[in-house]
């Protein structure tokens, strides 16, 4: 590309995650056309989010996603919580009523590399342009968007299009000029995680959450043989956790999980092998505005609880698939993408605000401590002694949209390491 380049689409999407690449996807499926503007020049992402709640893999197996992964993911049947030293609730997906009743991990290289290959496979429909940084967003005056200005290796190119979607993440940055107001609520806690060699006396497919008092620690088994680590620090707190040098981090983890006392001892020489989670939730009244969309965390950014981010962003993106190609069927003018973006939040608001609140509800109770965490243990083993109520509770971030069935064999997935 040179630095006079244009490009042309009916649509183009700002962030090659798993919002803008399903979304853009489903568009060249329906012949809109559509140009993904990616920051990285590579889909290789740590930490970014590998789990996939059920209904999520649900419709990557309707869009034909699992088939191409090869089965570089791994399905999970359990959860269970241990608080204090007891395990407090057992969930065991295999009971649960739905064709798709299994979270899957799945890294995030893979699963946006599949969905890449399948949009190239429409190369009059899709373009995907790499190591491009959104810069400024194309507007005369106070008329609506329509387009973008983007930095690349060989200068700057502008995408022309009727329709600009921003799937650029919970730090939004076309969110940020198009003006539209929101409200970033930080929460309690940061998240650091890091990754560690899989146990051998742990199964590889079930989620362990680890209480003690008010530290907490998520247990992630992760393809093909690690364990991704999550533990709670005071909000702003990495700071002070650092001072006191690594042992302290081990000792976190000691208290957690001994089970993994001589892994981050072993692999954990450094703070450069651990990564940091800032936590906090995003409320934007307004997800669009004259020719622009948010969608995904640009548009309502979640918690790690449960693994809703990559959810609602698949979940979105085969909502607001179908609305854009009927407004672009009946004309494509500004007003009719206006209703599109509308119809779009108001189809999608409810649902993301229910998980929302389990989410920010299990951060409470994870918060808690002394008279507050008896209560925590108590409520827990009230949830585990009735699978109808396990199930209610998980209803509302798992299953959402899938109705009750028989369970649908996943294809292609690799037998387990270990049993």
């Amino acid at each position: 590309m040179t630095m006079t380049d244009e490009l042309t689409a009916q649509v183009c999407v700002v962030g090659g995650g798993p919002a803008g690449l399903t979304l853009a996807v489903e568009l060249a499926k329906r012949s809109v056309s559509v140009v993904v503007l990616e920051q990285s020049g590579h889909f290789d992402r740590s930490f970014r989010g590998e789990s996939v709640s059920p209904d999520s893999v649900w419709l990557l197996d309707r869009l034909g996603i699992l088939g191409r992964l090869d089965g570089a993911y791994q399905q999970m049947h359990r959860m269970e919580i241990v608080d204090s030293g007891s395990t407090v609730l057992r969930a065991d997906f295999t009971r649960f009523p739905y064709p798709h009743p299994y979270p899957v991990e799945m890294p995030q290289p893979a699963l946006l590399s599949a969905l890449a290959d399948l949009g190239e496979e429409s190369p009059e429909h899709f373009t995907l342009v790499r190591r491009a940084t959104a810069t400024g967003l194309v507007r005369e005056g106070d008329g609506p968007v329509t387009g973008v200005r983007a930095r690349t290796p060989d200068g700057e190119i502008t995408v022309r299009a009727a329709l600009t979607v921003a799937a650029d993440g919970r730090f939004s940055k076309v969110r940020e000029m198009s003006g539209l107001p929101y409200t970033k609520i930080p929460l309690e806690r940061d998240v650091v995680w890091l990754k560690l060699p899989f146990p051998e006396q742990w199964d590889d497919r079930t989620y362990r959450i680890r209480i003690h008092g008010d530290q907490h620690g998520l247990f992630i088994p992760t393809h093909p043989d690690s364990v991704r680590v999550g533990f709670n620090i005071p909000k702003g707190g990495l700071k002070d956790l650092r001072a006191k040098g690594l042992p302290a981090l081990y000792e976190r983890l000691d208290r957690l999980a001994p089970e993994l006392s001589d892994a981050v001892r072993s692999e954990i020489r450094g703070w450069s092998d651990t990564s940091m989670l800032d936590i906090f939730t995003t409320l934007v009244p307004r997800w669009s505005c004259p020719g622009l969309i948010l969608t995904g965390d640009a548009a309502h950014t979640l918690t790690p609880i449960l693994g809703q981010g990559v959810n609602h962003a698949i979940i979105d993106a085969v909502t607001l698939a179908p609305l854009v190609q009927r407004a672009f069927e009946a004309g494509g003018t500004p007003s009719q993408l206006a209703r599109a973006g509308e119809e779009f939040q108001r189809a999608r608001e409810t649902s993301v605000s229910k998980s929302r609140g389990l989410q920010l509800r299990q951060e409470r109770l994870f918060a808690l401590h002394g008279a507050g965490g008896a209560f925590r243990r108590t409520l827990y083993r009230v949830v585990d002694r009735s699978q109808s109520l396990k199930q209610r509770v998980l209803a509302g971030a798992y299953f959402q949209l899938q109705k009750p069935g028989p369970h649908v064999a996943v294809r292609q997935q690799r037998p387990p390491s270990r049993v």
